[in-house]
């Protein structure tokens, strides 16, 4: 559960919310505008303290953690690609796509290196060494991408992933994501109102008014 406010001002965000997120999994959440996917998004990946219940991940109760704790369950098991990129305006790309490396101590140069390598995977190569202010809205949600897949961390979460991006670059980049990042030990989640990829989904959760309304289950796809 989550509520903003008290008494006759309180809005309930989050209502009786039960569900589970497997590894080895792609999972959606959809709704419309207001369903509360992204207040969801933000309890589950530990930014925002549900005001009720509870979240565990990999057998541990998350919000009993204390805020160190926290943050290294953020560091080394999340990678998160909010809608709004929240990139560094004083970094160059590469180095904002390096950051999750350099704050796990990697050397410099093979976190330059690494990092470089993820902006080729999603066609930023070119544009490694600008700020983000020289970067258009798609490119900015690509460099937000790169910067979550670069440590490959267990849990994945996306909060619309491609909203900014053209067609076919928000397909390669889901499809790279499905392929190339998917495997039986990691979840994937996704926030998205994108019917262009609807098939990479292994499950899709819809939500409406803080609640869930439906679950559709995916055949088994082909590889």
């Amino acid at each position: 559960m989550k509520w903003f406010g008290e008494g006759p001002t309180r809005t309930d965000a989050i209502r009786g919310v039960s569900l589970d997120a497997y590894f080895g999994e792609m999972l959606y959440i959809i709704g419309p505008s207001g369903s509360g996917k992204t207040t969801l998004l933000s309890i589950l990946s530990g930014i925002l303290r549900p005001s009720g219940g509870t979240v565990i991940v990999q057998d541990r109760e998350i919000w009993r953690l204390d805020d160190d704790q926290l943050a290294e369950f953020r560091l080394h098991t999340l990678g998160f690609v909010f809608q709004d990129y929240h990139l560094f305006p004083r970094l160059t790309t590469v180095e904002n796509v390096a950051i999750p490396l350099i704050l796990r101590r990697r050397p410099w140069a093979q976190a330059m290196e690494t990092a470089f390598q993820f902006l080729k995977i999603v066609g930023l190569e070119s544009r490694a060494d600008l700020p983000p202010v020289k970067l258009s809205g798609g490119e900015q949600q690509r460099v937000a991408i790169a910067r979550a897949i670069v440590a490959e961390p267990d849990i994945l979460i996306f909060d619309e992933p491609t909203a900014s991006l053209d067609g076919e670059t928000g397909r390669r980049i889901v499809e790279f994501i499905r392929t190339k990042i998917l495997s039986p030990a990691r979840c994937i989640v996704i926030v998205t109102h994108d019917p262009r990829i609807a098939e990479f989904a292994d499950r899709t959760i819809a939500m409406e008014d803080g609640r869930i309304t439906g679950i559709v289950e995916r055949a088994a796809r082909a590889e």
